[in-house]
């Protein structure tokens, strides 16, 4: 599927798309390092449209997609200032597509490699918000992350008051270690924001993970639900919140094309799911490229793609009024239209 250009704004389903108040919930900070920031630092070794960031590029493998996103990430993110400069063009070009609100993830394994403190890298991302946008970060960890020079810092990100959650992220396939219950309830306990990876790589088994054993609010992705019917209706009695990023599960090949992407069936079962983009520097999709591949691919109308940014406002941390007021702006666009 080709992506629609970020400045395209031609036609009235692009317009509306542009137009409605939206949230991003599911975005890794160092997945989404503007890619022109790295051509311009080494345009030799970045150079300005490589194969992965093309329309038809798929990513073999999980594995592949996690090296490359790696080594561009840590070419650039020496610094807590540097992640003050990414995130600042990275929030203004969400703020250009109207996002409002923004849960992003620092991988804090990051600050064995480089010369920063994490508490610094957190509080840099968040000073970089601009104006009219809230913005949470949220402390990732891989699922073989407690080494011995990360579990200290581990053991203590419970206070660590400028982080506003945790999430599980990375190879889903590996097994949870015993360490990881604890600090997930330590957050749960203190009203945070409890995210976990889960169903993309992995199957049904490993929501049932996040859920039963790590007590998940969010579910990052969750596309996989449809195996397992049961599991959908719980989801969607219990209000389990599926944080979706359609285009990468296209094109880390979870689904073969847009058309057989589950969004589909969870949204028609009642599952509350959001709209996101994951990790723009390895896909080259914006925000508003993930609701029109909805609209094109999946058949999903202005209605419904209002009902999926309420979403991530209904569920979102921040003000209530604020809250209210952009659901009532989309409901309002959504009726003009």
């Amino acid at each position: 599927m080709t992506h629609v250009a970020e400045s395209s704004e031609n036609s009235p389903l692009e317009r509306f798309v542009r137009s409605i108040p939206k949230t991003e919930t599911h975005l890794h900070i160092e997945g989404s390092l503007p890619y022109e920031m790295l051509h311009e630092l080494d345009p030799g070794k970045f150079p300005e449209n490589p194969e992965f960031r093309q329309p038809g590029y798929k990513f073999p493998n999980f594995v592949e997609f996690e090296d490359l996103l790696i080594a561009h990430a840590m070419a650039w993110y020496t610094s807590a200032e540097r992640y003050f400069e990414a995130s600042s063009a990275i929030f203004r070009k969400l703020a250009d597509q109207n996002v409002k609100y923004v849960e992003t993830s620092v991988h804090l394994a990051i600050t064995d490699f480089i010369d920063a403190n994490g508490r610094d890298i957190v509080q840099a991302v968040k000073s970089a918000a601009p104006e009219g946008m809230d913005v949470r970060v949220i402390g990732a960890l891989t699922r073989d992350g407690y080494t011995d020079t990360m579990k200290v810092t581990i053991d203590s990100l419970h206070t660590w008051d400028e982080l506003d959650g945790i999430d599980m992220h990375g190879r889903e396939w590996l097994e949870l270690e015993d360490w990881a219950e604890p600090i997930w309830t330590r957050f749960r306990d203190q009203g945070k924001i409890i995210k976990v990876h889960a169903g993309e790589f992995g199957g049904p088994e490993k929501i049932y993970e996040a859920l039963n054993q790590l007590g998940a609010q969010r579910v990052q992705h969750g596309v996989r639900a449809t195996e397992d019917p049961e599991l959908v209706k719980r989801m969607a009695s219990e209000g389990v919140i599926l944080d979706t990023c359609p285009i990468s599960n296209e094109k880390l090949q979870v689904f073969p094309s847009m058309k057989d992407h589950s969004i589909r069936q969870l949204f028609d079962a009642g599952v509350i799911c959001t709209i996101n983009t994951d990790d723009p520097l390895c896909f080259a999709n914006t925000i508003c490229d993930e609701y029109l591949a909805l609209a094109s691919e999946l058949d999903f109308t202005k209605s419904e793609l209002g009902e999926l940014a309420k979403n991530g406002f209904m569920y979102a941390r921040m003000d209530e009024n604020q809250k209210t007021a952009f659901i009532e702006e989309i409901d309002t666009l959504v009726g003009q239209s």
